[in-house]
């Protein structure tokens, strides 16, 4: 499991999520510079795609996002999935295994880390649930069985408050 090598905070409000894609994508650009890796043209724009979504969005819909793009009708699916990689590995976005489908990390300066989500199956919002008590649990269990995590992904479905207080 990848621990996060700056400063943490809790991403415990479920307001608590990417508001401004554009603003995102600037934020990321700059955490690019400082650890000295490459945000290209195609990766900029699949970020952005994922950051606007608001809420998790599934490799083919942003292939089509890609396509419909000024010039882009030729996007094929290893270059989405190659900027999903690269968005992935360096902690940019988080893949929700259960749903098959990417969100954009609230906190984009921090390295690749692991945070439970809570995913509502009546209208598919996903919460970022930065807690680092869960992780460090989940860890220290498996640790004390004799297994040695390397990731983690908790994902939690249910009906968010909105969802809930409708049923």
């Amino acid at each position: 499991m990848a621990k996060s090598t700056s400063k943490s905070h809790a991403c415990i409000d479920p307001k608590h999520h990417v508001h401004d894609a554009a603003g995102f994508v600037r934020a990321v650009e700059h955490a690019c510079h400082e650890r000295g890796l490459r945000l290209t043209a195609i990766r900029a724009r699949v970020l952005g795609f994922v950051a606007a979504a608001g809420k998790p969005i599934k490799a083919y819909d942003l292939l089509e996002l890609v396509r419909e793009g000024e010039g882009a009708g030729a996007a094929a699916p290893p270059t989405v999935y190659r900027a999903l990689d690269f968005l992935l590995a360096n902690g940019f976005i988080h893949k929700l295994e259960s749903v098959n489908s990417f969100v954009a990390c609230h906190h984009p300066s921090t390295d690749q880390h692991s945070v439970p989500f809570l995913i509502c199956n009546r209208c598919h919002s996903a919460v970022e649930l930065e807690d680092r008590g869960v992780v460090d649990a989940l860890d220290a269990r498996a640790r004390a069985l004799g297994f040695v995590p390397q990731a983690q992904t908790l994902e939690v479905h249910g009906l968010c408050a909105k969802c809930a207080l409708a049923a």
